[in-house]
């Protein structure tokens, strides 16, 4: 199949993209939905599925405007992975609002279950850590604190997904509850080893199998298009994956030490493994990916909560900026942060810290500090957090990382492109197409389908843009490094009191 476009559907924290690809790779066009976020209790994130469905129509439709008739070849989706929706299998209707990956709600739930001793035994399962981030407690929090939520998910009558099964069964209408296994290992439900559903976890956390998504593999056949309104009906769905592990794809990423890291609201570093799952000792996590071909393998992965989102506060909170693109030129207009560190943990902090607890802090503020330091020290601090996933990752996989490939909106910011380059160390590769977490749903999809015949078609689509060399010696990373370990070792010690 050569005619024609792939749709590929990225659904995220704060909005929805929706890219139309044709057969050498390249994007005809875009459309855009921003996501409302809800926070009805500090600590509390929360979308209505609803909403989450609106957003995506509005991002298809606007894409698909631009490229007039041209025929439909099949649908990728890509999801905010662990965000959790419960809604009814008879009328369709979600079971109140889904709580989202960065809400920290079970986080003392958490906290009694590693004190049971739980915690290595989860890990040796399912390769994550006990952590409000992932979907159980959040499942376990829904039908504990509704009843009837509880009988309704006993009985089969409620279905459970995160938000790929929501919109598979959207864009089916209703025919298809199925999830891939690159989501279903982000619930702490999933056997990572076997790859299916694990009843011991299931029990531990109050979960009736009958409620939740059959595992498929990411790129294949999941079912078709039926009433969805914006595509027309009979399309396959035929390309699922959790946003880092599309964006691992999407970057080519496919083969045992190649790793991606990208910026967006969090900043997700992963490493891939091959056929082998590498249990990690410095705080990292061990999920599912894809082979060349979509089928699953294993990476490492470590987790920055905040990155993007200090941008977004530094607008929205405090006015410092009026849109996050003039945080590059605000940047250079000073030579460094003038002693200013700012550790984003506004939701505790990620790996390879795993400190839920703890909450953002500024520090090194003088009267001679201006927005524009502000503005500096919150960009270093994406590049200082990648930093030390990316020194927590080559201590667990037993090998250098040698080059970088990233993607996301930040990456068009090229102060933080160099300023990453020079505390890693190595070079930055930057993609032509930075939306690589949709294009890596559209070449699952479009493989499946026949649209791209291998791996190396695909690759056409995966072209370098820029890439970013370091310019900085070693005394200076040493000092940075330094400066950063301080603040946040400050920040964690006060968490302990």
């Amino acid at each position: 199949m050569t005619r024609g476009i792939v749709l590929a559907i990225d659904q995220g924290t704060t909005g929805t993209t929706a890219l139309a690809l044709d057969r050498s790779g390249r994007v005809r066009a875009r459309g855009y939905a921003e996501l409302p976020q809800h926070f009805p209790r500090p600590g509390w994130v929360e979308h209505d599925p609803e909403e989450i469905w609106a957003s995506v129509a509005r991002a298809a439709r606007a894409a698909l405007a631009r490229v007039g008739r041209a025929p439909l070849a099949a649908i990728g989706v890509t999801n905010q992975r662990e965000t959790t929706v419960l809604w009814d299998r008879a009328s369709g209707r979600p079971a109140g609002r889904a709580i989202v990956w960065q809400d920290r709600r079970t986080a003392a739930r958490c906290a009694a279950l590693r004190r049971a001793g739980l915690e290595a035994e989860v890990r040796r399962r399912t390769g994550l850590v006990l952590d409000p981030y992932f979907s159980a407690t959040k499942l376990e929090w829904r039908l504990r604190h509704d009843r009837s939520l509880a009988a309704r998910a006993r009985r089969g009558a409620l279905a459970f997904g995160t938000v790929d099964s929501w919109l598979l069964w959207r864009l089916t209408g209703g025919a298809v509850h199925a999830t891939d296994p690159t989501n279903a290992s982000r619930t702490l439900l999933f056997d990572l080893r076997r790859r299916r559903w694990d009843d011991g976890l299931l029990e531990a956390f109050g979960v009736p199998r009958a409620m939740l998504p059959e595992v498929r593999p990411s790129s294949g056949v999941f079912g078709v298009t039926r009433g969805a309104g914006f595509v027309p009906d009979g399309v396959p769905v035929a390309g699922v994956a959790g946003d880092q592990q599309a964006a691992l794809f999407g970057q080519g990423c496919v083969a045992p030490g190649q790793s991606k890291n990208t910026y967006g609201t969090g900043c997700f570093l992963l490493l891939h493994t091959g056929d082998r799952a590498v249990r990690s000792r410095a705080g990292l996590l061990t999920t599912v990916a894809c082979d060349a071909r979509g089928g699953p393998a294993y990476a490492l992965e470590g987790s920055v909560f905040v990155a993007g989102a200090a941008l977004q506060w530094l607008r929205d909170g405090l006015g410092v900026l009026r849109h996050a693109a003039e945080s590059e030129a605000l940047a250079r207009s000073v030579p460094d942060a003038g002693g200013v560190t700012f550790v984003p943990a506004f939701v505790g902090l990620g790996a390879p810290w795993w400190r839920p607890d703890v909450r953002g802090a500024v520090f090194g503020l003088t009267r001679g500090t201006t927005r524009a330091h502000l503005v500096r020290a919150a960009l270093e601090s994406l590049a200082l957090q990648s930093r030390d996933l990316v020194e927590a990752m080559e201590r667990d996989a037993g090998r250098r990382v040698r080059a970088l490939r990233v993607d996301g909106g930040a990456t068009a910011n090229g102060f933080l492109m160099q300023h990453q380059a020079d505390l890693l160390g190595v070079p930055v590769v930057r993609p032509r197409v930075v939306e690589t977490t949709a294009l890596g749903a559209g070449l699952l999809a479009g493989l499946a389908v026949g649209f791209w015949g291998s791996h190396a078609d695909a690759d056409r689509a995966r072209e370098v843009e820029r890439v970013f060399r370091p310019a900085r010696g070693a005394a200076w990373r040493r000092a940075e490094i330094a400066r950063w370990r301080e603040a946040v070792g400050r920040l964690i010690g006060a968490g302990r009191t």
